[in-house]
């Protein structure tokens, strides 16, 4: 899929667009599907990247 950007972007705003439709509406359980769009489109979840500093350092920690 990394060959076609133009596909990869329209599925993630695709999916953003939903999962954001779905976040407003009160019986539909599909708003993690703006996470995964996010994800298509490249952005990472920061919290995501601070856990794994943070994980880091503590195994740096314990093996001292």
């Amino acid at each position: 899929m990394d060959s076609r950007p133009k596909v990869k972007k329209t599925i993630g705003v695709v999916f953003i667009m939903i999962g954001l439709i779905s976040l407003l509406t009160p019986l539909t359980p599909g708003s993690w599907l703006a996470i995964i769009g996010l994800e298509f489109l490249g952005v990472r979840i920061l919290f995501l990247d601070k856990f794994k500093f943070w994980r880091k350092n503590k195994e740096s920690e314990e093996q001292k």
